[in-house]
């Protein structure tokens, strides 16, 4: 009986989750977000078990996870690369409040009235082009020029069921409004469009010539041009009366009956940081949102950038609502 006793005791101290560690979903590329963790556990001693999605179910697949673990949380803190998932995992009453003392530096328009999420380090959505296909000012200047007849076949989107391009579709839906935006969709579809795996897919294809164009983010962008001179980026929908360029922040949120909750608002904590802002500025060009973070030169400043007026919570709304018609779109 005493060896039973012990060793249901080892079983227990084995299954016990440690007081020094904290569970991090994320869907920011490994290769950006994993550095930044690693500082942290490295600086606070604190070890991270963090979480990555795919690039294929990019923002989906950790957010599946987090909805199916509602009853019996694993993780503390979901990391985005965006903030619409974070907004739908509000609307399922998964996250909580957590107002940092980090959270003052942040613009309003970048984070939840109740901090049930707060942004960071944003990213925008541009069109990366390949120099030797298509002249500069024969580009498209908006999405909406994408239906013109004569860029049939010459550019991709990656596949809008994940990822920032869904963020995109559904901002460009909300702006819209349902029956011009599946028009718009339609459009592209008649028009040729190539629907790409990922960002990631998309840059490879322009890059290699395969096409014309394509919609990416920033930071796709910007490896691109580490990578070869043949390709180059501009912001869309800049003209006067233009929708704007999608600025995407990343987005932090704390989860409800989080098992090492003490732990989560520390990771919450350093991902707001003036530190952090910078070190993604420098690992990936994302803009920062706390003013006066200095940044490498070729970081565009928001300052410079008409942006998309978006409501995050309709926008979040609006991506649960259309994903069964975005599904059908995809796969006709």
């Amino acid at each position: 009986m005493k060896y039973l006793w012990v060793g249901l005791m080892v079983i227990f101290a084995a299954c016990k989750p440690s007081a020094e560690e904290v569970t991090v979903y994320t869907s920011v590329d490994q290769v950006f977000s994993e550095p930044v963790l690693k500082d942290f556990e490295r600086e606070t001693g604190i070890r991270v078990k963090a979480v990555y999605d795919t690039e294929e179910t990019k923002s989906t697949g950790v957010m599946n996870r987090l909805i199916a673990e509602k009853d019996n949380p694993q993780c503390d803190v979901f990391w985005s690369g965006d903030p619409i998932r974070n907004g739908v995992l509000q609307s399922k009453d998964i996250t909580e409040p957590y107002q940092s003392a980090q959270t003052g530096q942040i613009p309003d328009y970048f984070k939840e009235p109740d901090n049930q999420w707060i942004g960071f380090s944003a990213r925008a959505r541009v069109l990366i082009y390949n120099k030797n296909l298509i002249a500069p000012d024969s580009l498209p200047n908006s999405v909406f020029d994408f239906t013109k007849s004569r860029f049939k076949g010459k550019f991709a989107i990656a596949n809008p069921l994940f990822g920032t391009t869904t963020f995109h579709m559904a901002a460009i839906y909300t702006a819209l409004g349902d029956e011009k935006g599946k028009a718009w969709m339609n459009g592209l579809k008649t028009n040729g469009v190539v629907i790409a795996a990922s960002n990631g897919d998309v840059k490879k294809r322009v890059m290699n010539g395969e096409l014309a164009f394509g919609l990416t983010d920033t930071d796709d962008a910007f490896e691109a041009k580490k990578e070869t001179d043949d390709v180059d980026y501009i912001f869309l929908d800049q003209q006067n009366g233009g929708i704007g360029t999608l600025i995407m922040p990343n987005a932090v949120s704390f989860i409800k009956n989080a098992p090492h909750a003490e732990n989560g608002k520390k990771l919450i904590d350093y991902l707001l940081s003036r530190e952090t802002e910078a070190k993604l500025a420098i690992s990936c060009a994302q803009i920062p949102l706390i003013q006066g973070t200095e940044v490498p030169d070729d970081v565009p400043s928001l300052d410079d950038i008409q942006p998309m007026k978006v409501d995050y919570q309709k926008t979040s709304d609006k991506l649960e609502e259309i994903q069964p018609w975005l599904k059908i779109w995809t796969e006709e």
